[in-house]
């Protein structure tokens, strides 16, 4: 029996990751872009090879060692969607995957095509976030807006000081209740005219 374990309390516990919010959002989408390219270059290829057992007959897949992945991103390609990857808000990443994970279900893309979807993705999540800034700023600007910005109301409206008679007031203004009798104090609120 070791006492190794025994001795670990005393370790420092492992430190945290001091990475900023920006490169894990990088880190997540870039992870999720390879592993979907994965997934759909081994769709890919199980459809080739169904398609090639119809086509003879035969199956010879026992004999193929696993294959390596045929179609990488370009340099430049991978700089660029990195780029735009590091530009996206750690609140939206999760809404980009989701929407990414969406596209590839309907579409079924081929490998090829995965990173072009995966940009559009990442366009559209950029753009709403330009706009959800754009009515933030005019939301935070609205007190201070010039007179052609500033919606001012032409009358004043206020619910509680009407003209108008209304039916409860009506109610409100009968004869005042008859007074108590001796043995019970009368409990009145000052009357207000």
């Amino acid at each position: 029996m070791s006492l190794t374990p025994w001795f670990r309390w005393n370790e420092a516990p492992p430190r945290l990751s001091s990475r900023s919010p920006a490169e894990m959002v990088l880190d997540t989408l870039m992870m999720e872009l390879a592993g979907q390219m994965r997934e759909v270059e081994r769709q890919q290829r199980e459809r080739n090879h169904a398609v090639r057992k119809v086509r003879t007959g035969a199956d010879y897949s026992w004999l193929a060692s696993a294959p390596r992945p045929s179609y990488d991103l370009s340099p430049g390609e991978r700089l660029q969607l990195e780029d735009v990857c590091a530009r996206i808000h750690p609140s939206y990443c999760g809404p980009a995957i989701l929407r990414f994970r969406q596209l590839l279900a309907e579409r079924e893309p081929e490998v090829q095509e995965v990173a072009r979807l995966f940009r559009s993705v990442l366009q559209e999540v950029l753009e709403r976030m330009r706009q959800e800034e754009e009515a933030h700023k005019l939301t935070r600007q609205w007190p201070r807006a010039g007179p052609a910005l500033a919606f001012r109301p032409r009358a004043r409206i206020a619910p509680f000081a009407s003209d108008i008679p209304t039916i409860s007031e009506d109610v409100e203004r009968v004869a005042p209740p008859p007074p108590r009798t001796w043995s019970m104090p009368e409990f009145r609120a000052p009357h207000q005219d």
